[in-house]
C-alpha cells in the first residue's frame, strides 16, 4: 500500500456512482479555509449534505493533514469538565441530486500539510471511481455592493468547459490553496477540471452569506446539469439581506461605503448601455458575464487612477 492510499480509509461496499447513461460522476470539492469568504463554501457543502441523500465513500486522516495549532478545534467546557470536542473532518461523500443522478462531494477543512500527497491521493481516487469532471468551489472578497448581483469568476483546464462564463480579465499571482492545486494537477494529468469563485462583498466576508453559496451551486448546476435544491438557501439569503439592510440603515459609515459602490457600479452599467445603443441593430449585445468582466476592469482602472493622483499629490 502506497503512502497516498494510507491517507484515507475507504468504506465498503462502494456506492453505485454511474448515472443512467453510464457516465462517470462529477466530483465537487469545497474545502473550508483560505478562499471561503462569507463562509460560502462551508454553507454550500453543508447544504448539499443535509438536503440530499448521502453516503460516506472515504474519510481522510486529518492527523496527517492538519496543523491543530493554527486552527484549533473548539472544545466545550461546562462548570468543571469538558463536554464536547468538534472533531475536524475531511471526507468524500457520494450524493444523489433530486433526480437521482449520483455525484461526489469532497468537503471539510483544507489541509495545512502535505498538499502534493493529498492532491495525488485525490487524483488517484478520482480515477479509481471514474470521475469525469472535477468542480472546485471558492469565495473571494471583492469591492462590490450586496445590493447588486454577485459575480462569479470561472476557470478551467479547457475554455470550452465554461463557455461564455465570466473570466478574470488579466493575469495575477495569488496565494495558493489545496483546492486550487487539485484543480491544477488534475488538469495536468488530462482530466476535465474547472472551478467557480464567487465574489462576496468585502464588508461581509466574515459573515455567513447564503447568497454566495446559492450562487456557487447555481453555477455547478448550470455547468453539469445536476438538479440541486436551492430554495432553502434562497430563503436564507433573503433573510440575511434584510438583516444587512437593517444594519446598514443605522450605520452611516457603512451606508456611505455601500452607496459609493452602488454609484460606481451603476455608472459603469450606464456607460455600457450607452455604448450598446451605438451597436448595429443586428449585433450581439454583451452578456451579463461580459458586463461583469468589464466592470472588474473598470474597477481596476479606477483604482489605478486614484494611485496616480496620490503619487502626483506627493
Amino acid at each position: 500500500m502506497d503512502y497516498e492510499s494510507r491517507m484515507y480509509e475507504l468504506e465498503f461496499p462502494a456506492p453505485q456512482l454511474s448515472s443512467a447513461d453510464g457516465a462517470g460522476p462529477v466530483l465537487v470539492h469545497g474545502l473550508e479555509g483560505f478562499t471561503d469568504a462569507g463562509h460560502a463554501v462551508r454553507l454550500a457543502t453543508t447544504h448539499l449534505r443535509e438536503s440530499l441523500e448521502s453516503e460516506l465513500v472515504a474519510s481522510f486522516d486529518v492527523d496527517e493533514l492538519l496543523d491543530y495549532r493554527s486552527r484549533r478545534p473548539l472544545m466545550t467546557f461546562k462548570t468543571d469538565h469538558f463536554t464536547d470536542y468538534a472533531d475536524p473532518e475531511l471526507n468524500l461523500w457520494a450524493l444523489k441530486d433530486t433526480e437521482g443522478t449520483p455525484f461526489l462531494l469532497l468537503a471539510g477543512l483544507e489541509p495545512d500539510l502535505r498538499w502534493e500527497k493529498f492532491v495525488t491521493a485525490m487524483r488517484l481516487l478520482a480515477e479509481q471511481l471514474g470521475v469525469r469532471r472535477t468542480i472546485g468551489l471558492s469565495a473571494i472578497p471583492m469591492a462590490i455592493p450586496h445590493t447588486r448581483p454577485l459575480g462569479v469568476t470561472a476557470h478551467a483546464s479547457d475554455r470550452d468547459l465554461i463557455g461564455e462564463h465570466q473570466r478574470w480579465p488579466g493575469e495575477l499571482q495569488v496565494p495558493g490553496s489545496a483546492s486550487s492545486l487539485l484543480e491544477y494537477r488534475m488538469a495536468q494529468h488530462g482530466h476535465e477540471s474547472i472551478g467557480f469563485s464567487v465574489h462576496v462583498p468585502h464588508y461581509l466576508a466574515q459573515t455567513a452569506y447564503p447568497e454566495a453559496a446559492q450562487t456557487l451551486l447555481e453555477s455547478v448546476s448550470d455547468n453539469v446539469g445536476l438538479k440541486l435544491p436551492l430554495a432553502a438557501l434562497g430563503e436564507a439569503a433573503a433573510r440575511v439581506r434584510e438583516q444587512v439592510n437593517e444594519h446598514i440603515a443605522g450605520n452611516a459609515e457603512v451606508e456611505t461605503v455601500v452607496h459609493a459602490l452602488e454609484r460606481q457600479y451603476d455608472s459603469f452599467v450606464t456607460a455600457q448601455e450607452r455604448q450598446s445603443s451605438l451597436l448595429a441593430g443586428d449585433a450581439d449585445l454583451p452578456t451579463g458575464d461580459e458586463l461583469g468582466a468589464e466592470f472588474e476592469r473598470f474597477l481596476a482602472e479606477q483604482s489605478g487612477l486614484g494611485d496616480d493622483e496620490d503619487n502626483r499629490d506627493r
